[in-house]
Protein backbone atom coordinates (compact mmCIF):
# COMPACT_ATOMS: atom_id res chain seq x y z
CA UNK A 1 0.00 0.00 0.00
CA UNK A 2 2.85 2.27 0.88
CA UNK A 3 5.61 1.61 -1.60
CA UNK A 4 5.90 4.80 -2.60
CA UNK A 5 6.24 6.43 0.66
CA UNK A 6 5.30 5.15 4.27
CA UNK A 7 3.60 8.11 6.14
CA UNK A 8 4.55 8.83 9.71
CA UNK A 9 2.48 9.06 12.55
CA UNK A 10 -0.31 8.76 10.58
CA UNK A 11 -3.24 8.05 13.08
CA UNK A 12 -2.44 10.55 14.90
CA UNK A 13 -2.37 13.34 12.81
CA UNK A 14 -5.74 12.38 11.11
CA UNK A 15 -6.87 12.29 14.52
CA UNK A 16 -5.90 15.80 15.73
CA UNK A 17 -6.66 17.23 11.97
CA UNK A 18 -10.61 15.84 11.57
CA UNK A 19 -13.19 18.24 13.53
CA UNK A 20 -15.55 17.27 10.97
CA UNK A 21 -16.56 14.78 8.21
CA UNK A 22 -18.34 17.56 6.41
CA UNK A 23 -15.01 20.05 6.55
CA UNK A 24 -12.44 21.55 3.52
CA UNK A 25 -8.80 20.61 4.74
CA UNK A 26 -5.42 20.75 3.16
CA UNK A 27 -2.71 18.20 3.03
CA UNK A 28 0.45 20.59 1.96
CA UNK A 29 2.39 17.99 1.14
CA UNK A 30 1.00 15.09 -0.46
CA UNK A 31 3.75 12.65 -1.30
CA UNK A 32 2.71 9.42 -1.79
CA UNK A 33 -0.95 9.95 -0.65
CA UNK A 34 -0.80 7.92 2.34
CA UNK A 35 -2.25 11.08 4.71
CA UNK A 36 -4.71 11.85 1.73
CA UNK A 37 -6.13 8.89 1.61
CA UNK A 38 -6.97 8.65 5.24
CA UNK A 39 -7.99 11.75 5.48
CA UNK A 40 -10.27 11.43 2.49
CA UNK A 41 -11.74 7.94 4.24
CA UNK A 42 -12.70 10.22 7.09
CA UNK A 43 -14.87 12.91 5.14
CA UNK A 44 -18.49 12.48 3.87
CA UNK A 45 -19.53 13.46 0.50
CA UNK A 46 -19.90 17.08 1.64
CA UNK A 47 -16.25 17.01 2.32
CA UNK A 48 -13.21 18.70 0.19
CA UNK A 49 -9.66 18.10 0.71
CA UNK A 50 -7.01 19.95 -1.63
CA UNK A 51 -3.19 18.70 -1.94
CA UNK A 52 0.34 20.58 -2.53
CA UNK A 53 3.23 18.42 -4.23
CA UNK A 54 5.82 20.21 -5.84
CA UNK A 55 7.43 16.73 -7.10
CA UNK A 56 6.17 15.54 -10.78
CA UNK A 57 6.72 12.13 -9.32
CA UNK A 58 4.33 12.44 -6.37
CA UNK A 59 1.43 14.65 -8.24
CA UNK A 60 1.33 11.24 -11.02
CA UNK A 61 -0.03 9.75 -8.07
CA UNK A 62 -3.15 11.96 -7.68
CA UNK A 63 -5.98 10.52 -5.80
CA UNK A 64 -8.88 10.12 -8.62
CA UNK A 65 -11.93 11.05 -5.81
CA UNK A 66 -14.90 14.01 -6.62
CA UNK A 67 -14.00 15.42 -3.24
CA UNK A 68 -10.26 15.97 -4.46
CA UNK A 69 -8.02 18.36 -5.73
CA UNK A 70 -3.99 18.46 -6.16
CA UNK A 71 -1.88 21.53 -7.08
CA UNK A 72 0.88 20.29 -8.58
CA UNK A 73 2.88 23.83 -6.54
CA UNK A 74 4.91 24.46 -3.53
CA UNK A 75 2.90 24.57 -0.15
CA UNK A 76 4.58 28.11 0.10
CA UNK A 77 1.22 29.34 -2.27
CA UNK A 78 -1.54 27.77 0.47
CA UNK A 79 -3.17 30.90 0.97
CA UNK A 80 -3.08 32.02 -2.97
CA UNK A 81 -5.52 28.91 -3.55
CA UNK A 82 -8.19 30.12 -0.73
CA UNK A 83 -8.18 33.40 -2.35
CA UNK A 84 -9.67 32.37 -5.83
CA UNK A 85 -13.58 32.48 -6.05
CA UNK A 86 -12.76 29.38 -8.70
CA UNK A 87 -9.48 27.02 -9.52
CA UNK A 88 -9.34 24.17 -11.34
CA UNK A 89 -6.16 22.11 -11.31
CA UNK A 90 -6.60 18.68 -12.96
CA UNK A 91 -10.05 19.37 -14.30
CA UNK A 92 -11.28 19.23 -11.14
CA UNK A 93 -12.89 22.78 -9.46
CA UNK A 94 -13.21 23.89 -5.76
CA UNK A 95 -15.89 26.43 -4.85
CA UNK A 96 -14.73 29.53 -2.96
CA UNK A 97 -13.20 28.59 0.27
CA UNK A 98 -13.88 31.00 3.23
CA UNK A 99 -11.24 28.88 5.29
CA UNK A 100 -10.28 25.67 6.04
CA UNK A 101 -11.01 23.67 9.14
CA UNK A 102 -7.85 21.62 9.26
CA UNK A 103 -3.95 22.22 7.35
CA UNK A 104 -1.83 18.98 7.60
CA UNK A 105 1.95 19.22 6.90
CA UNK A 106 4.49 15.89 6.77
CA UNK A 107 7.92 17.97 6.39
CA UNK A 108 11.26 16.48 4.90
CA UNK A 109 11.53 14.38 2.09
CA UNK A 110 9.47 11.29 1.00
CA UNK A 111 10.90 7.71 0.91
CA UNK A 112 10.85 7.83 -2.60
CA UNK A 113 12.66 10.80 -3.09
CA UNK A 114 15.24 8.96 -0.79
CA UNK A 115 15.29 5.65 -2.81
CA UNK A 116 15.35 7.03 -6.06
CA UNK A 117 19.44 6.86 -6.75
CA UNK A 118 19.11 9.28 -9.21
CA UNK A 119 17.49 12.34 -7.44
CA UNK A 120 20.99 12.74 -5.48
CA UNK A 121 19.05 12.88 -2.52
CA UNK A 122 21.03 10.23 -0.66
CA UNK A 123 24.51 9.15 0.22
CA UNK A 124 24.06 5.69 0.10
CA UNK A 125 24.17 5.60 -3.87
CA UNK A 126 26.30 7.02 -6.10
CA UNK A 127 24.53 9.32 -8.51
CA UNK A 128 24.74 13.10 -9.58
CA UNK A 129 24.35 15.93 -6.94
CA UNK A 130 20.54 16.90 -7.99
CA UNK A 131 18.40 16.96 -4.87
CA UNK A 132 16.33 18.88 -6.83
CA UNK A 133 12.36 18.47 -4.71
CA UNK A 134 10.96 20.30 -8.20
CA UNK A 135 12.83 18.69 -10.97
CA UNK A 136 12.31 21.74 -13.26
CA UNK A 137 13.74 24.49 -10.94
CA UNK A 138 17.55 25.46 -11.91
CA UNK A 139 19.52 25.13 -8.89
CA UNK A 140 21.04 21.69 -8.14
CA UNK A 141 23.23 20.69 -5.23
CA UNK A 142 26.33 20.25 -7.82
CA UNK A 143 26.06 24.28 -8.53
CA UNK A 144 25.81 24.80 -4.49
CA UNK A 145 28.94 22.57 -3.93
CA UNK A 146 30.84 23.96 -7.01
CA UNK A 147 30.03 27.64 -7.00
CA UNK A 148 29.16 28.80 -3.88
CA UNK A 149 31.88 31.66 -2.45
CA UNK A 150 33.25 29.34 1.13
CA UNK A 151 31.84 32.37 3.44
CA UNK A 152 28.13 31.04 2.00
CA UNK A 153 29.14 27.59 2.01
CA UNK A 154 30.16 27.56 5.50
CA UNK A 155 27.16 29.05 6.50
CA UNK A 156 24.58 26.65 4.80
CA UNK A 157 26.76 23.92 6.51
CA UNK A 158 26.77 25.25 9.85
CA UNK A 159 22.97 26.90 10.20
CA UNK A 160 21.11 24.42 8.02
CA UNK A 161 23.29 20.82 8.83
CA UNK A 162 24.39 22.23 12.17
CA UNK A 163 27.66 20.88 11.38
CA UNK A 164 30.68 21.21 13.83
CA UNK A 165 33.71 21.51 11.54
CA UNK A 166 31.79 23.42 8.94
CA UNK A 167 34.99 25.34 7.81
CA UNK A 168 37.26 22.46 7.44
CA UNK A 169 34.50 20.81 5.40
CA UNK A 170 33.97 23.96 3.39
CA UNK A 171 38.07 23.82 2.43
CA UNK A 172 38.15 20.35 1.53
CA UNK A 173 35.02 21.34 -1.22
CA UNK A 174 37.23 23.98 -2.51
CA UNK A 175 39.78 21.99 -2.79
CA UNK A 176 38.76 19.33 -4.69
CA UNK A 177 36.60 21.33 -6.94
CA UNK A 178 39.95 23.56 -7.70
CA UNK A 179 41.13 20.46 -9.23
CA UNK A 180 38.01 19.22 -10.78
CA UNK A 181 34.21 19.74 -10.22
CA UNK A 182 32.54 17.81 -8.02
CA UNK A 183 29.86 16.26 -9.76
CA UNK A 184 28.06 12.90 -7.81
CA UNK A 185 27.39 11.88 -4.82
CA UNK A 186 30.40 10.15 -4.46
CA UNK A 187 33.13 12.18 -5.57
CA UNK A 188 31.72 14.64 -2.89
CA UNK A 189 31.89 11.58 -0.23
CA UNK A 190 35.44 11.25 -1.08
CA UNK A 191 35.99 14.74 -1.15
CA UNK A 192 34.89 15.45 2.03
CA UNK A 193 36.00 11.98 3.78
CA UNK A 194 38.85 13.59 6.19
CA UNK A 195 36.00 15.98 7.35
CA UNK A 196 34.14 12.76 9.10
CA UNK A 197 34.55 11.78 12.50
CA UNK A 198 35.04 8.21 12.46
CA UNK A 199 32.32 5.70 13.71
CA UNK A 200 29.41 8.18 12.81
CA UNK A 201 30.33 8.90 9.09
CA UNK A 202 26.84 8.42 8.04
CA UNK A 203 25.31 10.80 10.81
CA UNK A 204 27.52 13.49 9.97
CA UNK A 205 26.90 12.93 5.97
CA UNK A 206 23.33 13.07 6.80
CA UNK A 207 23.75 16.05 8.06
CA UNK A 208 26.21 17.82 5.46
CA UNK A 209 23.33 16.39 2.56
CA UNK A 210 20.47 17.86 4.93
CA UNK A 211 21.70 21.27 4.49
CA UNK A 212 22.66 20.92 0.74
CA UNK A 213 19.07 19.73 0.30
CA UNK A 214 17.68 23.05 2.16
CA UNK A 215 19.63 25.34 0.32
CA UNK A 216 18.56 23.73 -2.77
CA UNK A 217 15.27 23.73 -2.03
CA UNK A 218 14.99 26.98 0.10
CA UNK A 219 12.96 24.80 2.46
CA UNK A 220 13.37 27.44 5.27
CA UNK A 221 12.29 30.19 3.58
CA UNK A 222 9.05 28.44 2.26
CA UNK A 223 8.62 26.92 5.56
CA UNK A 224 7.95 30.20 6.76
CA UNK A 225 5.99 31.12 4.04
CA UNK A 226 3.56 28.41 4.82
CA UNK A 227 2.86 28.81 8.38
CA UNK A 228 2.10 32.70 7.22
CA UNK A 229 0.16 31.01 4.89
CA UNK A 230 -1.64 28.71 7.21
CA UNK A 231 -2.66 31.66 9.77
CA UNK A 232 -4.18 33.81 6.70
CA UNK A 233 -6.06 29.98 5.17
CA UNK A 234 -7.73 28.59 8.12
CA UNK A 235 -11.18 29.48 9.83
CA UNK A 236 -10.99 30.28 13.41
CA UNK A 237 -11.16 26.49 15.53
CA UNK A 238 -9.39 25.39 12.42
CA UNK A 239 -6.48 22.68 13.13
CA UNK A 240 -2.66 23.02 12.31
CA UNK A 241 -0.98 19.94 12.16
CA UNK A 242 2.90 19.43 11.46
CA UNK A 243 5.00 16.49 11.23
CA UNK A 244 9.02 17.86 11.68
CA UNK A 245 11.77 16.24 11.49
CA UNK A 246 14.86 17.89 11.90
CA UNK A 247 15.64 21.14 14.92
CA UNK A 248 15.58 23.71 12.59
CA UNK A 249 11.96 23.29 11.20
CA UNK A 250 10.33 21.59 14.54
CA UNK A 251 12.36 24.86 16.18
CA UNK A 252 10.75 27.47 13.44
CA UNK A 253 7.09 25.79 13.68
CA UNK A 254 7.40 25.49 17.46
CA UNK A 255 8.17 29.64 17.60
CA UNK A 256 5.53 30.26 14.52
CA UNK A 257 2.21 28.56 17.06
CA UNK A 258 3.87 30.45 20.23
CA UNK A 259 4.19 33.79 18.93
CA UNK A 260 2.95 34.06 15.05
CA UNK A 261 6.86 34.39 14.19
CA UNK A 262 9.70 32.55 13.14
CA UNK A 263 11.55 33.90 15.56
CA UNK A 264 9.33 33.75 18.53
CA UNK A 265 9.05 36.94 19.45
CA UNK A 266 5.97 37.37 20.67
CA UNK A 267 4.40 41.10 19.24
CA UNK A 268 1.67 43.19 21.33
CA UNK A 269 -0.60 45.99 20.29
CA UNK A 270 -0.51 49.48 22.20
CA UNK A 271 -2.81 48.11 24.68
CA UNK A 272 -0.98 44.96 25.57
CA UNK A 273 -2.90 42.07 23.59
CA UNK A 274 -0.63 39.43 22.15
CA UNK A 275 -1.04 38.93 18.33
CA UNK A 276 -0.32 35.53 18.44
CA UNK A 277 -2.70 33.93 16.24
CA UNK A 278 -2.60 30.43 17.07
CA UNK A 279 -2.55 28.08 20.54
CA UNK A 280 -0.76 25.01 21.18
CA UNK A 281 -2.93 21.66 21.68
CA UNK A 282 0.25 19.98 22.84
CA UNK A 283 3.33 21.73 24.79
CA UNK A 284 5.41 18.85 23.78
CA UNK A 285 5.54 16.79 20.41
CA UNK A 286 4.28 13.57 19.73
CA UNK A 287 6.63 11.21 19.35
CA UNK A 288 6.38 7.81 17.59
CA UNK A 289 5.57 4.61 19.42
CA UNK A 290 9.29 2.32 19.20
CA UNK A 291 6.28 -0.05 17.45
CA UNK A 292 6.46 2.62 14.61
CA UNK A 293 10.07 3.89 14.83
CA UNK A 294 11.32 -0.32 14.43
CA UNK A 295 8.93 -0.20 11.01
CA UNK A 296 9.89 2.95 9.43
CA UNK A 297 13.03 3.87 10.27
CA UNK A 298 12.01 7.62 9.02
CA UNK A 299 9.91 7.72 12.10
CA UNK A 300 13.25 8.13 14.71
CA UNK A 301 13.68 11.60 14.21
CA UNK A 302 9.71 12.49 13.98
CA UNK A 303 7.94 14.66 15.84
CA UNK A 304 4.09 16.02 15.44
CA UNK A 305 2.81 19.67 16.59
CA UNK A 306 -0.74 20.82 16.91
CA UNK A 307 -2.16 24.45 17.69
CA UNK A 308 -6.01 25.33 16.78
CA UNK A 309 -6.36 29.11 14.93
CA UNK A 310 -7.80 31.46 17.66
Amino acid sequence: MYEYHKPVLLKESVDALISSPDGKYADATFGGGGHSREILSRLSDKGRLIAFDRDADAVKRAIDDPRFCLIHNNFRFIHNFTLFDKWKENGKDLEKNEGLDGILADLGVSSHQFDTAERGFSFRYDAPLDMRMNTKAELKAADVVNNYEAEALERIFRIYGEVDNSRKLTQLILKQRAISPIETTGQLDQAIEEACPKFAEHKYLAKVYQALRIEVNQEMRSLEKFLEGCAKSLKSGGKLVVITYHSLEDRMVKNFIKSGRIDGVLEKDVFGQSKEPFEAVNRKPILPSEEEISENTRARSAKLRIAIKK
